[in-house]
């Protein structure tokens, strides 16, 4: 969470998703906006194998009869009449995609498998008109058997693919089976029924028994215990939750019984916005894969000028008999089955790997970034520190005003707040058994504090840059001598007078000082940027190892100090995504670190659900990894190609060597089960 001096004290409310009509989970876009569904793709893979088999068996590889072959007078037409049902029936989600593309005038992938599989048929057709009608010699031989083969393998690669995308939320889609069908809601009477978790409410309060299901996200009245959230965050170990806590619907809880007041149901919840989330992280194309779409669409064109190159060339130093099968076979070997899988198998097995570690992706390209980066910017509470305040001291500074009361009126501004440092003081309140209202006519001033009314007077509780900006005196002496011992000071005022002080204390998070000298030990720089007093800055900067400290910062000047690292580099933000809004849209990496509904999802690229900083190196390190078997994949995926083509197109023939077809169709079915294996291999080590 935010420090004092950068909090607006209105506790921001929890962000609606835009719930639109999203690609269904079953459906998968083969191209520019044609969709396929899963249950489509799976039949028209069956379909197409079980016609593929008799092609197989009665037409022979590359004009060469095989022992398991079976012919009979006729034979040819038969497996025209089921290759033109498998090209027609078998082909279509790629003529569709193919369809799209060149009306956007981007020929890509669709394009370049149309292509392949296009020039396979007709040639093929070419061949027995040749062959059964006009019995030419030598006979023409026919691509059928090429083009069965490429069908079943593509329609198989992209049915894998979808299968593999759809398994990548797989660990968030538990999460919505673990939610209870009912909730124990207690009515204004005390009473406590049964109702449908559809007609469960925000703001009403339930009771959540030991061993239950959380029914949703939710803010703990009364009671204690320990909830599991390992699916929500990754964490085994039941985490302890008292009153004022969140607690995330579908999260199991543990020995305890508590009440909790409602806070998001139905697509308000948190889960329903994981959900869209990884949703829309598997929709959205990252760099790479457009990437992949480019360099389809340069082997599109590139097969068709070597093609219609090689034909003309051909067909001048020998004849049409030879020149016709040589531009054929360099258009069906460029069919891209590695290139077209190269990147979203990597993406998906990604995804997968990301969500089940509490790693929510909501843009692919950030993990493109990561390579460049060169700064990372983190703010201070809730980050480095636990961001779990206590009051370590309160200091009336007006003889009219008792500490009692000081914590009284600190307490009646703070009561409608969630914001750690309000926490603190309300806890503090609840502890001395003090009794207060809240205030009225509440407003803020951002980055300064917030103002009410309490008993017909306006007092507020500021940071201490509001009091140097109103030029109101205070101890300077004392101020510095609490913040070197790693309090927030806050300071309650009315009018031009100052009445008293409180100061609070945070705590380091344990692998904070690992985060940090991580980054060091990747060569990226790390920069504390917070609102706190510079001395606290200072002392929790000294302990972590941080160099450089920004401190007394507002949103705006951190959002400028993000922009002026960017002139030397790449700049991750790590913050909690709310006040940090403008920080994390504006740094090449927005990182929000923080668990449950407090997380801002809008202005984030990357949502880490646990508030671990070790997560940020388990990301970082995915990154890298998946980074590293796009480049392989896309080398694997485009090099068969770089080298196939010209083979194919005969550069070779003069030292006597001519690329058979069929060995290239070979080993383009080889290099797409690289590529898939490699995808596969994709880890995420543990941080140690």
């Amino acid at each position: 969470m935010k420090e004092h001096e950068m909090m607006t004290h209105d506790h921001m409310d929890q962000m609606d998703m835009a719930h639109g009509d999203h690609m269904n989970m079953n459906d998968m876009d083969m191209g520019d906006g044609h969709m396929m569904h899963m249950g489509n793709l799976k039949r028209k893979f069956w379909v197409s194998l079980i016609l593929t088999i008799p092609i197989i068996l009665m037409s022979p590889m590359m004009g060469v009869t095989l022992p398991f072959q079976l012919t009979f007078p006729g034979s040819d037409w038969v497996v025209a009449i089921l290759g033109t049902i498998l090209f027609i029936y078998g082909g279509a989600p790629f003529f569709s995609g193919a369809k799209a593309e060149l009306q956007m005038k981007q020929p890509a992938m669709m394009t370049l498998i149309t292509m392949g599989v296009g020039v396979a048929y007709i040639y093929s057709i070419y061949a027995v008109i040749a062959n059964d009608l006009f019995h030419v010699t030598p006979m023409v031989n026919n691509f059928f058997w090429e083009l069965s083969t490429l069908i079943v393998i593509m329609l198989l690669g992209h049915w894998i693919e979808m299968n593999t995308v759809m398994n990548a939320g797989s660990a968030v889609d538990a999460l919505g089976k673990l939610l209870p069908q009912t909730a124990h809601v207690v009515d204004d009477a005390g009473t406590t029924h049964d109702v449908s978790l559809n007609d469960l409410q925000v703001g009403q309060t339930v009771v959540v028994r030991a061993g239950e299901q959380i029914p949703a996200d939710a803010t703990i009245v009364t009671g204690t215990s320990a909830v599991n959230e390992s699916l929500v965050t990754g964490e085994a170990a039941a985490v302890k939750k008292v009153t004022g806590d969140q607690v995330i619907g579908g999260s199991v809880n543990g020995t305890g019984t508590f009440t909790a007041k409602v806070t998001g149901t139905g697509d308000s919840g948190y889960l329903a916005q994981v959900m869209d989330l990884i949703q829309n992280a598997k929709n959205a194309k990252s760099t790479s894969e457009n990437l992949a779409d480019r360099v389809a669409g340069w082997l599109f064109y590139a097969a068709l000028f070597v093609g219609i190159l090689a034909f003309l060339i051909w067909l001048t130093v020998a004849n049409l008999a030879v020149a016709l099968p040589v531009a054929v076979a360099v258009f069906v070997i460029a069919c891209p089955h590695a290139l077209g899988l190269a990147v979203p198998l990597v993406v998906a097995r990604s995804t997968a790997l990301a969500a089940q570690n509490g790693l929510l992706i909501r843009n692919r390209n950030a993990m493109e970034d990561v390579k460049h980066l060169k700064f990372a910017l983190m703010d201070k509470t809730g980050t480095l520190t636990m961001g779990h305040f206590q009051v370590n001291h309160l200091i009336s500074l007006d003889q009219d005003y008792s500490e009692e009361t000081i914590l009284r009126l600190l307490a009646s501004l703070e009561s409608g707040s969630s914001h750690p440092l309000a926490t603190g003081i309300l806890s503090a309140a609840k502890a001395q058994q003090i009794t207060y209202t809240a205030a009225t006519d509440t407003h803020q001033e951002t980055g300064m504090g917030q103002f009410g009314t309490i008993d017909g007077v306006t007092y507020g509780v500021v940071a201490v840059s509001y009091l140097e900006q109103h030029h109101l005196t205070y101890d300077q002496a004392q101020f510095k001598t609490l913040a070197a011992e790693g309090n927030s000071l806050s300071y309650l005022v009315t009018g031009d007078r100052v009445l008293g002080l409180v100061a609070e204390g945070d705590q380091i998070k344990p692998n904070a000082q690992h985060l940090v000298s991580e980054l060091k030990r990747q060569g990226i720089t790390p920069v504390m940027l917070t609102g706190d007093n510079q001395e606290t800055a200072n002392k929790v900067a000294h302990a972590v190892g941080i160099e450089d400290v920004q401190a007394r910062l507002l949103p705006e000047d951190k959002e400028r100090l993000v922009q002026q690292y960017q002139a030397s580099g790449k700049v991750l933000f790590i913050g909690d995504g709310v006040n940090d809004a403008p920080s994390l849209a504006r740094a090449d990496i927005g990182m929000a670190i923080g668990s449950g509904t407090d997380v801002a999802i809008e202005s984030a690229d990357i949502i880490l659900v646990a508030s671990d900083p070790a997560d940020v190196i388990q990301f970082l390190d995915l990154a890298r990894a998946t980074t590293r078997k796009m480049t392989e994949n896309l080398w694997w995926g485009a090099g068969y190609n770089l080298i196939a083509i010209p083979l194919a197109a005969g550069i070779l023939a003069p030292i006597g060597f001519m690329l058979d077809p069929m060995v290239g169709a070979v080993i383009m079915s080889l290099s797409t089960v690289i590529v898939a294996i490699n995808a596969m291999t994709l880890k995420l080590k543990p941080v140690k």
